[in-house]
């Protein structure tokens, strides 16, 4: 309840912002967290040093990260329906054909994402060239706080199917697939540890089967996608389909195009490091202490 009601509170105050300030506050407040919550910081540690960071600059590296983190935070609380329109007017586009000929194709889209920027504010430009756009959202235990995710992605265009385990979430992804929508997966961490294993910023770990899954059971073209934040707005870029190898098991076959996905999420995120707001264990090593 308490973590509800400061939510709720914060919407309040940073609503009655201007968006500049709202951001400019967020951002501070991101790089505030990081002093407090120190296991974050050291994941954000480890993270850079996959990313290449040089050691001189990971101090750096890493306040930046909390920052994104926060201004990704002013953004969700600042937002109002009324609103929709001027982010959309923030909001630049490298790809935008891509999701064009998915469309003209008839067959639906599916969008694979890292957690980069803010990729929520980016849902206005499917609806630029007409396609309805779905998430998959984390089912938390705290209702009303889940309740408050589901209505302020309803609020900018995205549709919501929470993420409850069974097989009615792949049902209601293919139906959404089927009227040719698109359905939006973030797949650069495997909550379940139970995905496909593939070797990710130089490491194995484990990525969702979700994507490639989806993308082979429908014929859907499975496009990696990324939302970067710019001083004015946002910037979207949009890669071509990944290719989905025709032959072999199904099994094989998730497995190759889920490798190959985890390539192109690693371009994004290599893109603008400082915008991969991943602050949760992601490689195995993160879990036993490895170096």
């Amino acid at each position: 309840m308490l973590a509800y009601l400061a939510m709720r509170l914060g919407m309040g105050l940073v609503g009655l912002l201007p968006l500049r300030l709202a951001v400019w506050i967020g951002q501070a407040a991101g790089r505030g967290y990081a002093f407090f919550d120190t296991g974050r910081r050291a994941m954000a540690r480890r993270h850079a040093v996959r990313l290449g960071i040089p050691p001189d600059l990971i101090d750096s590296h890493v306040k930046a990260v909390f920052a994104a983190y926060g201004r990704y935070w002013a953004e969700a609380l600042w937002i109002r329906p009324r609103r929709r329109t001027k982010v959309d007017g923030t909001i630049t586009v490298d790809g935008l054909h891509h999701v064009e000929e998915a469309r003209d194709q008839g067959a639906g889209i599916v969008f694979a994402l890292p957690h980069m920027g803010n990729w929520e504010y980016a849902s206005p430009v499917a609806s630029r060239v007409g396609v309805e756009v779905v998430a998959v959202a984390e089912n938390l235990r705290n209702h009303r706080i889940r309740e408050w995710f589901v209505g302020m992605r309803t609020s900018i265009g995205i549709g919501v199917v929470l993420a409850t385990g069974g097989r009615s979430v792949m049902r209601q992804l293919e139906e959404v697939i089927a009227r040719n929508g698109a359905v939006a997966l973030l797949c650069d961490r495997d909550l379940r540890r139970r995905g496909v294993e593939v070797e990710f910023l130089g490491e194995r770990t484990t990525l969702p089967a979700g994507p490639a899954s989806l993308a082979i059971r429908t014929g859907a073209p499975l496009l990696p996608a990324a939302t970067y934040f710019t001083p004015t707005g946002h910037h979207v870029v949009i890669r071509p389909p990944v290719e989905v190898a025709p032959a072999g098991s199904r099994t094989e076959r998730v497995a190759a195009v889920t490798q190959t996905l985890a390539k192109e999420l690693e371009a994004l995120v290599l893109a603008a490091p400082e915008q991969w707001h991943m602050l949760q264990p992601n490689w195995p090593s993160d879990l036993d202490g490895s170096p």
